[in-house]
Order: C-alpha cells, then structure tokens, then sequence
C-alpha cells in the first residue's frame, strides 16, 4: 500500500458503521472521522471505555505497519450516539476504516453498505472479536453487509446465506479487496462435530428410580434435584443427561450461539447443535450466575440457555446466589439492572441440583448416625429457601449403591435407547404446541398455567387423587400446575392422549420427596 498524504484543508467527515452490543442486542454506532487542521494528534470522543481510548495507539501502529503514514494534522474520532457506552476493543477496525477512508486509502462510498467490527494488532492483522454473530444478524436487518475478522467470519455467516460477507486477515486484504486486486471470499458457516464419547447411561449401575426421574426430566424439560449420600451416582446421573437430550433445533442453535458469542465462547467461529451443559462451581459469584460485572456479560445461567444448569452440592452455594435464579427459571430470561442501563438475556433452562442430606452426608442411611442428630440435616437443607424448591418439579432419593448392584452381571440400558423415548416425547409436544400456536415453549415444563390445564386435563380417577394429595400435602398455585406438568410428560412418555390417575400418582411421589426436605427444612 502506497504512502499517501493527508486530506486539503476542508475536514471532510467519513462515516463508518459499527455496533453496541445490549445483552445479545446490536445497536448501530456511528464512527465518524474527521481530518483536519489544528493541533497535531488523534482524539476519540463517545463515551469510549478504557479498550476503546487505547484503540488510538493500535490503530496508528497498525496503519504505519501497512505503509500509510498518519497526516499531520488534528484527527477527531466520534463515536455516536455520544451518550451510549462504547466498550470493547472491536471499535479498532471501524476506526482504522474510517481514517483510510478519509486518507482516500479505501474508496468511502465503499463502506457505506457494511456493518465494521474487529481488533488490530500492531502488525495490521485482524484479532477476532465476541459478538460476530448478534453484529450479522443485526447488519442483516439493516440490509448491509459484515466486514468482520478472518476468525470470526464462519460464526457471521450463519445470519443469513445472502449476507454479504468480508473477513480480511489484514487491513492491506482489505484496502486491496476495494482497489480490486484481491477478492475476498464469502467464509463458510461451520458446524462443530458432534462428540462421539458423550458419558453414556449404560455405566450406572442400580438406580432404577433415578435413571426414570433422568428420563421424565429429559423428556418435558423439568427442573430435578437429587438428594442422597456422597458417593452414590447423583454427579453421574446428571453427566449423563446431554446424551439423552435431543440435539438444538435451528432457532435454538442460532440463540444458544448468540449467547455464547457475546460471551466469547464460540471457539473458532463454529457453532454446536449440542445443548448447552454448565456446571458452576459452588464458589460462583452472583455476576458469574446471573450476569453482571463492569461490561454487562452473560452469566452461567445464560450460557445454560436452551440447555442444563447443574448445580452440584447445592446447599454450598451462597443462598441469594439460589435465590437469583428464582426469576430466570419462571420468566426464561435474566434482567440485569444497573444505574445507567438494564440488559436482558434470555435463560430458559433446566435446572439439574445435586446435595447430600446433610453436612456429614450420612442422614438417613442405614447404620449411621448424625453426630449432630437431626439437627445437622435441618440445618443443611435450611439453606435452600422454599420458593426455590417449589419451581423444581422432580425431587427424587438416590439412595447408597449396594455391592450387589455393582457385582451384578450385564449391562444398563444405553443412553441411545433412553434418547430415542425421550425424542419421541418431545416430538409429542412440538406437535402439540404447534396446534396451540405456542412454538415458543416446546416442552411441557415451559408451558402456561391456561395451556396445562387444557393439555393435561385429568380423567376423573386421576381428578379425584389430585384433590386429595392437594389438601392433604398443602401444594401451592404453583405445586398444582408443576404436577399436572410432570403428568402431561409421563402421558407423552407413554403415548397416551389422556393424563390418567397413574400418571399423576408417579408425578405426585416425585414431589412428595421434596416435601419432606421442605418439612425437614
């Protein structure tokens, strides 16, 4: 690339088009540059973060290294709108458009149609960048085009197949795709390989009731819990869900890799049609859960969207860190609320939880006893609040594995044959939903109180076992729907149009468990 001079004395303003990111928003910036007389130096204006003002000193580097001489001359750098907080460091490659635009090193009229993002290095190469994917779709919706780095180019072309797409290695790829001399190539959108060694269901011994609870969870998208003694299979069980969990259909895929992309997790630009399976540690921060922190990104809960969140030793973790997962689980989404703005993440998950009965982890099991007597469990399960136990569906036992299940010849059923039951179930529901008109929530566990009485309307048996576990076991508003929810899923399990009295006596013992630890608590 040629040395060129600066502009005349005139100050011509070039605009280039980048974008915000609002949770998994991309909201349009301007990126204005002006060249023109007064005190040499390059001042950026906007609102920019401490990555965006630092932007100056790569960008210049960048430009020197691919042989364009900065003018002169006062250049000044907007960013609008100018009371929106720029953060990141994908502001470099817009900017550096910008400038040559303004030097007359890139044609301007060039950029008109394209949405900019990108890191420079000092060398004038192109670092990858989060938020690709949000920034296509967002440029899509504005019929422009995605100029966007080499790496982060397959993850940008899965917007859309007519989006026009350039991902340069170098600022002198790109200056010389606009001259003509070089044409650079549309990338391909990439899928990653599903894993073929997923923890398979054939491994656990024993544990019948646990592996059916599994499988209901699996099937309608319900919340589960697990109490029982260390040792006996409760983090196994959970491991094994994703291998019985259908893949990501294409509108899940696309929001599940939104999220991620925000985040910074796609790694090498391709997407995954597995769901999603986090499983923080019981150290996690409330940011780390939720979603928070200086630039507002994702948390655990977000990331688990269209997917599980496996929390193990679930009485460890700092009870407001439970309780702030008490409005994703019920609304689908995490709304982080700060002084100077409010961004919203979607967060439709399962919750998976796992604990012992108590600290020692022994209550209840045959020849042990609790140093601490009753006492010791009361006060462990105490730490899980009410409110958090009545939105998990499925509150099961996972007793002790005995020498004789482990000894015992042959194996399990394998995560296959579970997986094939559990698809059936949920192609069961897609179907009915879409009679409905609710495509949005596909499984039984998302459903609307209205819709769940209407779906899973019981017969008369099963109306008359209803009535009496509610008025014996004191069930909430929310308890009611959660067991007919359970109920609608066993049916669908069973293939069965009918929800009948079997059907709620299983969904009714599964919540029975929960009760004792509510009592206990």
């Amino acid at each position: 690339m040629g040395k060129t001079g600066g502009l005349g004395g005139g100050g011509m303003v070039s605009r280039v088009r980048t974008v915000a990111f609002q949770g998994i928003e991309a909201v349009p910036v301007d990126v204005q540059v002006m060249v023109a007389p007064g005190k040499v130096g390059m001042y950026i204006v906007g609102l920019p973060d401490k990555a965006v003002a630092e932007s100056r000193e790569r960008v210049q580097a960048a430009l020197h290294a691919s042989g364009l001489s900065m003018p002169a001359k006062k250049v000044t750098i907007n960013l609008a709108p100018a009371d929106l907080p720029k953060e990141g460091s994908h502001y470099d490659l817009p900017i550096a458009l910008g400038l040559m635009a303004a030097l007359g090193a890139v044609p301007a009229d060039a950029l008109g149609g394209y949405v900019v993002l990108g890191e420079l290095s000092l060398d004038g190469t192109i670092a990858p960048v989060a938020g690709a994917l949000p920034a296509a779709i967002g440029a899509n919706a504005e019929g422009k085009g995605l100029i966007c780095p080499a790496a982060s180019g397959p993850e940008a072309a899965w917007a859309d197949a007519e989006i026009d797409i350039l991902a340069p290695r170098s600022l002198i790829a790109i200056a010389n795709h606009f001259r003509g001399t070089q044409i650079l190539s549309r990338p391909e959108a990439s899928i990653h390989t599903p894993a073929a060694n997923l923890p398979d269901l054939a491994d656990i011994k024993g544990q019948e009731s646990a592996r059916r609870a599994l499988e209901v969870a699996a099937a309608g998208a319900h919340n589960l819990l697990m109490v029982g003694p260390p040792g006996s299979g409760k983090s196994m069980l959970a491991q094994r869900l994703p291998s019985i969990l259908p893949p990501l259909a294409p509108r899940e895929l696309l929001e599940v890799s939104m999220v991620a992309s925000i985040a910074g997790e796609l790694a090498g630009g391709k997407l995954s049609d597995r769901r999603p399976f986090r499983a923080p540690h019981h150290s996690a921060s409330m940011a780390a859960m939720v979603g928070g922190g200086l630039r507002v990104k994702p948390g655990e809960v977000s990331l688990a969207h269209n997917g599980v969140l496996f929390l193990d030793e679930l009485p460890e973790f700092s009870p407001q860190v439970l309780d702030s997962l008490r409005q994703p689980i019920e609304t689908g989404e995490c709304v982080i609320a700060r002084a100077n703005h409010r961004v919203s993440y979607p967060a439709r998950i399962q919750l998976i939880a796992a604990m012992n009965p108590c600290r020692c982890g022994m209550a209840g099991e045959p020849g042990h006893r609790c140093a601490r007597g009753p006492r010791c469990q009361a006060d462990y399960q105490a730490r899980i609040s009410g409110p958090l136990l009545d939105r998990i569906d499925l509150r099961i036992e996972v007793p002790a594995v005995s020498a004789s299940d482990l000894i015992r010849p042959g194996q399990a059923e394998s995560s296959a044959s579970v997986a094939a039951r559990v698809a059936q179930a949920r192609a069961i529901q897609q179907e009915r939903h879409a009679r409905f008109g609710t495509m949005a929530a596909a499984t039984n566990a998302h459903c609307t109180t209205s819709l769940i009485e209407q779906i899973a309307a019981p017969d008369a048996a099963g109306l008359a076992l209803l009535r009496d576990a509610s008025d014996k076991l004191g069930f909430s508003a929310r308890a009611y729907h959660r067991v007919l929810k359970v109920a609608r899923t066993l049916a669908d399990l069973d293939g069965n149009d009918t929800v009948g009295r079997i059907h709620l006596a299983e969904a009714i013992s599964y919540r029975i468990a929960g009760d004792r630890l509510a009592q206990a608590a």
